[in-house]
Formats: structure tokens, C-alpha cells, sequence
């Protein structure tokens, strides 16, 4: 995957000035849809926006979709290590990098972007200001608090009169507080001017200048200087006693007033605890309900989506699978029926080489592999199924018979099927050479997508990639093998020449697996031999009197899994249908033509 820039989470993903991520853009596959499964798809990361375009040369058309980061939810896939998906509510995107390590790097930048996104971010904060958020909450609190009162009439008054207490009380605390620092100030005054009135008349005159006026005379004869008393009013024009009283009753009235509020508080804290309780239980109502629906969800996600294609960790069940792979067959026959009516088949002339030419053993890298696989073929496939209880008839329909053979390979259906089958009016030559023909493959092979031949060996020999028609929700496969067509010429005059074309698996460098399809493992025969009845008096031989008899085998590894009873099924529909679609247009192509022998 080619990366514009890398993301890991760090420092290093942040634009210095900006404070805002990086761009980051590359490849990553994308799920389509259930036809054509994962395409590579150009993505870009930027601005708190995930978009994708077709490739990298077509950006300047405009993204084909794109997703908001604010609200998305990343979740990486459980068991595909390459695999992470993106939901935005009902929207999902589902992603696949080509190795985990790029997955992991595509995750961090994504949740760096959603981090950076919104009003919770400082980087939004430094944008939108924090002061706002401030102002924001104190007014949500103040009216908050004011609401939450406004069934309570009696406490919302109550909190008010200790408000209009608490101001009478400071100033009545100030008030007292000038008063006894002018108490203070006084009697410092007065111990003064006492201290120095008596240190004179020690001095002076100790008993005899003073008048009586300024002394009282004890009833023990002794003398004591006689001080006015302060006025509470005489210091600053205060009445203390008044003070006093009104300070004890606003204190009284405070406590009074708690009192109350503590009163009316404990009797509705039976009824705040009821609310409580009962938003507490609607609180856990949702959440489960949320919980259960993210369950339901994760069950069935989004119908049609990759965690229902076939696996063993696939959501759909085999029933369900069944259903759905027999459905998507009927319509793809209901396709081929009306293409069939519709189409006009245009002849095509493809040069037949001389028999000679395929009786040759060839040059080519893989001349020995194909003599190996002809041998095996002539050795194995056309020997009598009678008394062998492995092989199991499976159909039989007029002259066409299929068996099959149940074998299971680490979970993988791998059963080997083989069909007989005698069509009247066609030479074993003819049905074999319409059978490898590249050139007329997509005039009767309705499974095939699209096929291209990569390297042409020899004169009977070529190398083919071939993708196949994608059967939801099985994967789409795609097959690369080798297809030689050989003449093997009977070591008993009385015996027909045998006709066989092979067709197996082989790897080449241009035509290389991907993860859009999964690559499948074949080995396959059309082995054919002509037989000829004798035409009554001088005729000549025509097509009345040749019949070839088919025998069909097949070695399929379908490359991944899928539910045993569904393949079984499938082969046991679809390959009668195939031998009967080919042997027909066989009979089709050669009506009216010279035999070919």
C-alpha cells in the first residue's frame, strides 16, 4: 500500500502549525457489494473526513463517498488481522489493509483525527475558546438549581430568608465590631489618665488639695478616685444594648430558619430518593436495551456485508446459507435464459488442426506434467464405477449418470465427481476440440465472468485465468490452470481413438492470487470416444450413426470454506445442467458440418 504520510499516534502526526493531523492517503480494499466483493479503492484521511476515490488518477472527479470521524466507531476485526471496520450510525465502510501492520497505522491516524474533532479536544478549545464552556456551565448550573426548586415553594423561600439574614448579620457583626474598637480606644484612654492623676498626688499634696467632689469616701476612711462612666451612647452614638438584641434575634432567626430547611429537606428525601431510584431503573433499562441492540446488530449487521460471506466464523447459519446460494442461482438462470433467447450466435471460425497434431507429446516446460496427467486419466477415469461403494450414484437422466465420492480434507469439501453420458450426432474430436477452445468458451459457459488465455504453450496447450460468476454469499473464485487437448490413438484396431482434454491447476507469474477472489485447485477431464454404427447398403456415414460416449471427471478444491451439505448440493444441480448446456451446443455448432473424426 502507497502512503502519502504515516500515522502512529505521536507528535510526528501533527502539523506544528496547524495542531491539526497530518493527511494521510493510500490503498486499502473496500467491500462493495456482494457481486463484485473487495475492490481497491484510493482512501484519504483528512480533516476529520475518511474519503475514497476509485484510484489515485481520478481524485480530481470528486470522492465517490465519504464519512464524518466525529461520531465514528473503528472496530478492528476479530479474527481477519488485515480487516477493520468503520460505522457511522446505519453507515458502515468495511476496510481491509494488506497486512496488519498498515491496519494498525490506518486505526491510529483514524482515531487521532476523531480525537481532534468536536469541542472536547484542546486543540478546539484553543479554536473555540474555554471561557464559553465556562459561562456555559455556570448558566446550565444556575438554571439547573432554579428548576430543581420550583416545586419546592417552601424551601426556595426559606433559603431566601437566610440570604436576607446573612446580610442583616454582617452589618450588625460590623456595627458591633466598630463599637468595641471604640470600647477599646476608651478604656486605653482612661487607665492613661487615671495612672497620671495618681502619680501627682503622691507627690504633691497625698490627702488635703483634693475636693470631695473628685473623691469617694469609703466607710473604712479610705479614699477612691472617682471616674465618670462611658455612655454606650457617648462612643460613637451606638446603643449597644439594642445591637445586642438584634443580633440575638437574627441569630436566633437563622437557626430557626435552618431548622426548617433541615426539616423540609429530610421529608423529601424520601421522595428524591423514589426519583432517583426510578431514574436509575430507566437508566439500566436503556443501557441493556442499547446493549442488546449493539448485539443484534454485530448478529446481522448490514445484510449483504463481508461477515456473511462464507467462513467458519461466517454470521449466516447453513440453512441460511443454502437458501442464499440457491436463490442467487436461480436468478443467475433466469439470466442466462433470457440472454439465451435474445442472443444471436454470430459463427465463429476457429482453424481445426489435422488429428495428428494433438497426438504429439510436447516441448513445452510442462510437456511431462500433462503426459502424467493423461496417463492417470486414461488409467483411472475410464474405469466401470460398477461394484466400487465408494462411488455413489447421485443422478441418473436418460444416458447421463453422475457419481460422486464423499472425501473432506481439514474441513474442505473435495468430493471427486464423474459423469457418463452418450450424445448421438458428435465426434469425441468435435466435442473435445468446442470443449478447450478458448475462442467459444463464453458461447456455453454461463459461470464464467470474464477469462483471458497468459501464455499459449503450444498448439494444444495453453495456460487460462479465469474468474468465475460470484454465488452469494460464497466468495468469488478464480482459477489458473493449464488446458491440453491430446489424440490417443487406440492400440486395438477394433478400439476407437480416444479424445481427452485436462485441464489442472498450475502457478504463473502473471496471474498471481489476490484477496479479491479465492483461488481454487482443479483437475478435470472430458474424455471422448466415437463410436460408429455401419450405415445400411452404399450410404455414407452421417451423423445418425456416430454417437460418442463422455465420460467427465472432476477434482475440485474449492480454496476455502463453505458448509458441506451447500457444495454437495450445488454439484448435485449444476453439473448436470453443465453437461447438458455443452453437449447441446455442441450438437448446435456441428448440425449441417462436415464430421470432424
Amino acid at each position: 500500500m502507497s502512503e502519502k504520510s504515516s500515522s502512529s499516534g505521536s507528535d510526528e502526526d501533527v502539523d506544528p502549525e496547524s495542531g491539526q493531523p497530518v493527511e494521510l492517503g493510500g490503498v486499502l480494499s473496500k467491500w462493495t457489494n456482494y457481486i463484485h466483493g473487495w475492490q481497491d479503492r484510493w482512501v484519504v484521511l483528512k480533516n476529520n473526513t475518511l474519503s475514497y476515490y476509485k484510484s489515485e488518477d481520478e481524485r480530481e472527479y470528486g470522492c465517490r463517498g465519504s464519512l464524518c470521524l466525529s461520531k465514528a466507531v473503528i472496530t478492528p476485526h476479530e479474527f481477519d488481522e488485515c480487516r477493520f471496520d468503520i460505522s457511522v450510525n446505519d453507515s458502515v465502510w468495511y476496510l481491509r489493509a494488506e497486512d496488519p501492520e498498515h491496519r494498525l497505522q490506518w486505526i491510529e491516524s483514524i482515531e487521532l483525527h476523531k480525537a481532534e474533532s468536536g469541542y472536547g479536544s484542546e486543540t478546539s478549545l484553543r479554536r473555540h475558546g474555554s471561557m464559553l464552556s465556562l459561562t456555559s456551565a455556570a448558566s446550565a448550573l444556575s438554571a439547573t438549581s432554579t428548576s430543581s426548586f420550583k416545586k419546592g415553594h417552601r424551601l426556595c423561600e426559606k433559603l431566601a430568608e437566610m440570604e436576607t439574614f446573612r446580610d442583616i448579620l454582617c452589618r450588625q457583626v460590623d456595627t458591633l465590631q466598630k463599637y468595641f474598637d471604640s470600647c477599646a480606644d476608651a478604656v486605653s484612654k482612661d487607665e492613661f489618665h487615671r495612672d497620671r492623676v495618681v502619680e501627682e498626688d503622691e507627690d504633691d499634696f497625698p490627702s488635703t488639695t483634693r475636693t470631695d467632689g473628685e473623691y469617694n469616701h469609703n466607710n473604712n476612711g479610705s479614699k477612691e478616685k472617682l471616674f465618670p462612666p462611658a455612655s454606650p451612647k457617648g462612643i460613637n452614638g451606638i446603643d449597644f444594648k439594642g445591637e445586642a438584641i438584634t443580633f440575638k434575634a437574627t441569630t436566633a432567626g437563622i437557626l430557626s430558619t435552618l431548622s426548617h430547611c433541615i426539616e423540609l429537606m429530610v421529608k423529601r428525601e424520601d421522595s428524591w430518593q423514589k426519583r432517583l431510584d426510578k431514574e436509575l431503573e430507566k437508566r439500566r433499562r436503556v443501557e441493556d436495551a442499547y446493549k442488546s441492540a449493539m448485539n443484534e446488530l454485530k448478529k446481522k449487521s448490514h445484510y449483504g456485508g463481508p461477515d456473511y460471506e462464507e467462513g467458519p466464523n461466517s454470521l449466516i447459519n447453513e440453512d441460511e446459507f443454502f437458501d442464499a446460494v440457491e436463490a442467487a442461482l436461480d436468478r443467475q438462470d433466469k439470466i442466462e435464459e433470457q440472454c439465451q433467447s435474445e442472443k444471436v450466435r454470430i459463427p465463429r471460425l476457429t482453424p481445426v488442426p489435422p488429428g495428428d497434431a494433438y497426438s504429439t507429446i510436447g516441448t513445452h516446460r510442462f510437456a511431462t506434467k500433462v503426459e502424467e496427467m493423461v496417463q492417470n486419466h486414461m488409467t483411472y477415469s475410464l474405469q466401470d464405477m460398477g461394484g466400487d461403494a465408494n462411488w455413489q450414484l447421485v443422478i441418473e437422466e436418460g444416458e447421463m449418470k453422475v457419481y460422486r465420492r464423499e472425501v473432506e480434507e481439514n474441513g474442505i469439501v473435495l468430493d471427486p465427481l464423474k459423469a457418463t453420458h452418450a450424445v448421438k450426432g458428435v465426434t469425441g474430436h468435435e466435442v473435445c476440440h468446442y470443449f478447450w477452445d478458448t475462442a467459444v468458451r463464453l458461447d456455453w459457459e454461463t459461470t464464467i465472468e470474464n477469462f483471458n488465455v497468459v501464455e499459449t504453450l503450444s498448439d494444444n496447450a495453453v495456460i487460462v485465468y479465469q474468474t468465475h460468476k460470484r454465488v452469494w454469499p460464497a466468495s468469488q473464485r478464480d482459477v489458473l490452470y493449464l488446458s491440453a487437448i491430446r489424440k490417443i490413438l487406440a492400440t486395438n484396431e477394433n478400439d476407437p481413438d480416444t479424445w481427452l482434454v485436462c485441464n489442472f491447476s498450475v502457478d504463473h507469474d502473471n496471474a498471481l492470487p489476490t484477496n479479491r477472489c479465492v483461488r481454487a485447485k482443479i483437475n478435470v477431464a472430458m474424455i471422448c470416444q466415437t463410436l460408429v454404427s455401419p450405415p445400411e447398403g452404399d450410404k455414407e456415414i452421417s451423423r445418425d450413426n456416430i454417437l460418442c460416449k463422455i465420460t467427465y471427471v472432476a477434482n475440485v478444491n474449492p480454496g476455502g470454506w463453505a458448509p458441506a451439505s451447500v457444495l454437495r448440493a450445488v454439484a448435485k444441480r449444476e453439473y448436470p445442467k453443465f453437461l447438458k448446456r455443452f453437449t447441446s451446443y455442441v450438437q448446435e455448432k456441428t448440425s449441417g458440418k462436415p464430421i470432424l473424426f
